[in-house]
């Protein structure tokens, strides 16, 4: 959790400045720099888990996947 904070407050900062500097703007400038990392640092998390959650499936081998795989579909039409 600590690296998606310290990812948000760098973002933040990018975000404020880069958008200040295109609009002139310290409002439109706060504005993006709330909204866009916000959404941007969500975005990350799930990205993290992603990555991690491949990892361990490549950790298990590909033949666990497809039965895993196998499994769900035979159940998707309940």
């Amino acid at each position: 959790m600590a690296k998606t904070l310290t990812f948000a407050v760098m973002h933040f900062s990018v975000a404020f400045t880069v958008a200040y500097l295109l609009t002139g703007d310290l409002l439109v400038g706060g504005l993006v720099a709330m909204v866009e990392p916000a959404v941007n640092t969500v975005a990350f998390y799930f990205h993290e888990m992603a990555w991690n959650m491949r990892d361990k499936l490549q950790e298990v081998g590909s033949e666990s996947l497809q039965d895993w795989m196998t499994l769900n579909s035979e159940g998707a039409g309940r």
